[in-house]
């Protein structure tokens, strides 16, 4: 098999493209290539021995979805992929779109459909929460500086000022919120949420649903250092049937296909979770999961292949991530490589 992955942008913010490939090359069971598909060719994933075989160098989706299946159909005549893995959330809704088209060229994914990606977004997450009965904070949808003006009223200060795809802030006052608003808007474009600030420890799952209904993994941990842009730098696998159960109503709940990172805050008062996002992909933490039992990258690409995947019912509690920074020495010509030919051959 030939498995092309997105996401190998392995920088602060890491991409869970890399995590997602050690996963599927640790199952005993694989026995193929790794091929990545970068969007920089600066992407240190691209450079990493062990990862991806050979990487080529693809067009972001906003600049067109014909241009993207132009360029994915050149490479596919060289390496006749079999299956896609995106990985970032801003990718995703062009490459469900595509999705008929890369499969008349013989290349599977395994996607959540577009109602299901719009039903989880930041900017409609309060409703399905209202309607299935899980909590999570209050939000306001502000699409210009004076929408703000209501925070005080609705929701109070400190808010959490997010962009529709990444990135939040914490403000605590309509000064601070009208700067974030502007960061947000010239990044990632309007709505922007305006969301309640809940206080408590943070919790992860990383999760797979079958597209039924069914939870195939979930995995939770929580949060032991987390960087001043709100990402988790360690963590540890958790014993709680009640964050899992949660997870698994909600996955039931949206019908979830693919793979998904459920944010929550655990308040401290009440010991009751808020949750906080449904991010549409396996998180970049996801090599913990792996690590504790449950390879759900691999579970994923054995789902987009057709086949049966049993539910995992166990992992291992108190394995750590942390993640750590390594300085990857290459040559300018492998630089050259990528930038004039748009591909790079690990060999």
């Amino acid at each position: 098999m030939k498995i092309a992955v997105t996401g190998l942008n392995n920088i602060d913010s890491p991409g869970p493209g890399v995590p997602v490939i050690r996963g599927i090359k640790d199952s005993n069971n694989f026995d193929g290539e790794i091929i990545g598909l970068i969007y920089d060719s600066l992407e240190p994933g691209a450079y990493m021995e062990n990862v991806a075989i050979r990487s080529y160098q693809i067009p972001y989706p906003s600049g067109g979805l014909d241009v993207l299946f132009e360029r994915i159909k050149v490479i596919n005549e060289k390496e006749k992929i079999d299956v896609i893995i995106p990985t970032l959330d801003a990718e995703l809704y062009g490459f469900v779109k595509l999705s008929p088209r890369l499969e008349s060229l013989g290349i599977k994914t395994f996607l959540p459909s577009q109602d299901q990606l719009n039903v989880r977004a930041k900017d409609k997450l309060f409703d399905f929460c209202k309607a299935n009965g899980i909590k999570t904070p209050k939000n306001i949808l502000a699409n210009s500086i004076s929408d703000l003006q209501k925070i005080p009223s609705e929701i109070k200060y400190p808010a959490a000022i997010k962009g529709i795809f990444y990135d939040a802030y914490i403000v605590n006052n309509f000064d601070e919120a009208v700067a974030a608003f502007e960061k947000m808007r010239y990044k990632w474009g309007l709505p922007i949420i305006v969301q309640e600030f809940v206080k408590g420890d943070e919790y992860n799952v990383a999760a797979l649903g079958d597209g039924l209904g069914s939870t195939i993994g979930a995995v939770p941990m929580k949060k032991l250092y987390i960087t001043d842009k709100g990402k988790g730098w360690a963590g540890v696998t958790i014993d709680d049937s009640v964050l899992i159960n949660l997870s698994k109503k909600i996955i039931e709940n949206l019908k979830w296909k693919s793979g998904a990172e459920l944010e929550f805050v655990k308040v401290k008062d009440s010991n009751e979770y808020y949750l906080l996002e449904i991010n549409p992909r396996f998180p970049a933490w996801v090599y913990l999961a792996a690590a504790a039992g449950q390879n759900l990258p691999y579970a994923l690409l054995q789902l987009a292949n057709g086949e049966k995947v049993e539910p995992f019912d166990e992992y291992d509690v108190g394995k750590i991530f942390i993640r750590y920074s390594w300085d990857l020495i290459t040559d300018i010509k492998r630089f050259e490589e990528i930038s004039v030919k748009g591909e790079l051959n690990h060999g």
